[in-house]
């Protein structure tokens, strides 16, 4: 039985509670700007060492939240455990990024691809969320993750990061119903590994759809938008919990979905519509614009822009309170319904200083305001 929480500022915000002040954690919060990540990953040898022991991805995981006051954690994985668990290979070349021994290619090797089992294959996933949430002890809410279709689809098929995309496009182009039946495959994992993190602990999942801003309009509706819109659907229905109103101040079983996307500025309206509970904005919108265009039908998580943490301190608190009263200007004046974060993660080489200064600003001037 895990421990009672304590601090459920964050899920509150993203059911659009009213909250003392505005929830914060930050996208990398876990990495390698922290000494005592480095540390930890030099002793366990590699990243993915690190990754696929439960003990050391807890002891990862709680690191930031020793260090600053973080309204939730984040399970240390890789968006890229699906595929790896699929046979592909993975592994991580220094200063070039994930790779894989076999990349998707042809239609032999979609024909090949299967669900992995997420109590075997990706077990160690698994144990993972519950060993962290063990350890929480209720500290707050744990977020369990996965890539999107698409963004996992890119490297299953470039297999590397970092590309042009130039392979994954041209099956879009000239052979779709290939590239749909991976998606189709793939989104059948993400679903089953999600709801396995769900079943395992996890208080609230985000989907990464880091690469969709990369599509043409036509395109990410077709290739990333719609297989959004099924796992928002699918995961809603095996969630096995009423969603309870706004406003009403109750604690519910119903763990919430976010769905954050590099670029996804223009289709801000459609994602509201998807069934999720939150949509993550990059810096690229301001928060008032993504109100305009969301409606108020979800929460919404963001969106400085990460290299605000490369400014002075003073800047930095400017900055946190330009972004808070965005949000207030687009939600017409309320401050509820916002989950303050970066618009993507963090960078190595950031001063974790720099971390205390936003996260520390973000809750004194968000308190400030609703006093006021």
């Amino acid at each position: 039985m895990n421990a009672p929480l304590q601090n459920d500022r964050f899920l509150r915000a993203l059911r659009r509670e009213p909250v003392d002040r505005t929830p914060v954690w930050l996208m990398r919060q876990a990495g390698r700007y922290l000494p005592e990540y480095r540390a930890t990953r030099q002793r366990a040898g590699s990243f993915l060492a690190m990754a696929k022991n439960p003990e050391i991805a807890c002891e990862v995981t709680l690191q930031p939240l020793q260090r600053f006051d973080l309204d939730a954690a984040i399970l240390f994985s890789d968006i890229l455990t699906i595929p790896d668990a699929m046979g592909l290979g993975l592994h991580f070349v220094d200063g070039e990024g994930p790779k894989f021994e076999r990349p998707v290619r042809s239609h032999d090797d979609i024909a090949r691809l299967a669900v992995p089992d997420m109590e075997t294959d990706l077990r160690y996933v698994m144990d993972a969320v519950r060993v962290i949430r063990r350890e929480l002890d209720g500290k707050v809410p744990l977020i369990g993750f996965s890539g999107s279709p698409w963004t996992i689809a890119c490297y299953m098929i470039e297999g590397r990061g970092g590309s042009d995309f130039g392979r994954i496009k041209a099956m879009a182009l000239n052979d779709p119903a290939a590239l749909h039946r991976l998606l189709g495959v793939v989104t059948d994992a993400v679903i089953a590994y999600l709801s396995a993190q769900r079943a395992a602990g996890a208080q609230a999942l985000q989907v990464f759809d880091t690469w969709g801003g990369v599509l043409s309009p036509a395109m990410y509706r077709e290739f990333s938008l719609r297989y959004l819109k099924r796992i928002a659907s699918e995961l809603q229905r095996g969630d096995g919990a009423e969603r309870t109103p706004p406003s009403n101040g109750l604690s519910v079983a119903h763990t919430p979905l976010i769905l954050f996307g590099k670029g996804n500025g223009p289709y801000l309206s459609e994602l509201a519509d998807t069934g999720t509970d939150a949509v993550g904005v990059d810096w690229t919108v301001s928060l008032h614009g993504a109100c305009l265009r969301t409606q108020g039908k979800v929460a919404l998580q963001g969106n400085l822009d990460p290299a605000t943490l490369y400014a002075s301190p003073g800047t930095i608190r400017r900055e946190v309170r330009t972004a808070l009263d965005s949000y207030a200007k687009g939600n017409g004046g309320s401050r509820d319904g916002h989950v303050f974060n970066l618009g993507h993660g963090m960078a190595p080489d950031m001063d974790p200083e720099h971390v205390r200064v936003l996260v520390d600003e973000v809750h004194a001037a968000s308190r400030e305001r609703r006093l006021g």
